[in-house]
């Protein structure tokens, strides 16, 4: 069963100087915190053991100046262990490493390292070399930093590029952004200015209507002072329809004895007694009216 030292005591019991050996220790977890409050310990041995990953934790441990991680089962470094900026000596040999992360490019103190004995990529095999002997771990750490900083540098033009797209994709979509809302802008403008058109027009239809009732109005006011006559106007209008009754009365009555005179003068009723009256009142009238000059050319036209 795997473990891991969790006591202070028990890593500075095995602490000798400046160097801490754990080597052998049957552990998968690395003691950061214990690590951490060990400044001395610069010379780190965690080989033979079974760590699988190194935590980011880890990187912190600036104070390390050798560090020896063989043999164990690591697939991959943390993404900062470049961070470890005095770092001069490190062994990898006998791990699962394919790759390195791009943040190896900072150790520019590393004068020292081995990778056999990992299933590198074809690329960082090539720049490894075979690391047989003390000239060669030299030359590895020399090639590998090299070409750990030419991926950087590849690495910082696609972040560079991906960065400059991001911003021109960024302008884009402000220059779409402001484009939409000045149309927004645009369109609640015109139709403010369309329901301000409609607004006048309806206050404009409603002050021709109000003027229109009012003249109206007015004309009506008029129409009625006009129409309404004053007491001495009723009295005479009063008179005036009497007299007009009164003369339809008399014409009604006049019209009567004419009528006779016509129907005794005219009609085989002539000879009835009667008509005989009224026929010797009529030639004693005409002869009264003949006695008037200007009567008497009027009645020359009636037959006798």
């Amino acid at each position: 069963m795997s473990r891991t030292p969790g006591k202070h005591g028990n890593l500075r019991e095995k602490l000798d100087g400046n160097e801490l050996d754990l080597s052998l220790s049957d552990i998968s977890e690395v003691p950061v915190r214990e690590l951490a409050a060990l400044p001395k310990a610069t010379i780190l041995d965690l080989s033979c053991n079974k760590l699988t990953i190194i935590p980011e934790e880890f990187c912190s441990l600036i104070h390390i100046v050798r560090l020896d991680l063989s043999k164990n089962q690591l697939v991959q470094l943390p993404s900062e262990f470049g961070r470890l900026i005095n770092l001069q000596h490190l062994d990898l040999l006998q791990n699962r490493l394919a790759v390195l992360p791009i943040t190896f490019s900072q150790l520019k103190n590393l004068k020292w390292l081995d990778l056999k004995d990992n299933p590198l990529n074809p690329t960082l095999s090539k720049a490894a070399g075979d690391c047989l002997d003390e000239k060669q771990c030299k030359e590895c750490a020399q090639r590998v930093l090299q070409h750990m900083q030419s991926l950087q540098l590849e690495h910082d033009k696609e972040m560079q590029h991906k960065l400059l797209l991001d911003q021109e994709r960024k302008q884009k979509q402000e220059a779409e952004q402001r484009m939409k809302e000045e149309k927004e802008r645009a369109l609640r403008k015109r139709k403010k200015q369309q329901q301000k058109e409609r607004r006048r027009r309806d206050y404009n239809a409603l002050q021709a209507a109000q003027k229109e009732s009012k003249k109206k109005t007015e004309q009506q006011h008029t129409d009625n002072h006009k129409a309404a006559p004053n007491p001495k106007q009723k009295r005479q209008y009063k008179r005036q329809s009497w007299l007009r009754i009164i003369a339809c009365i008399i014409l009604f009555l006049s019209m009567i004895p004419l009528c006779a005179v016509a129907v005794c003068h005219l009609t085989e009723l002539k000879n009835h007694t009667v008509c005989t009256r009224v026929n010797t009142v009529y030639k004693e009238t005409l002869s009264v009216l003949h006695s008037n000059p200007v009567l008497e050319r009027f009645l020359q036209v009636t037959p006798s």
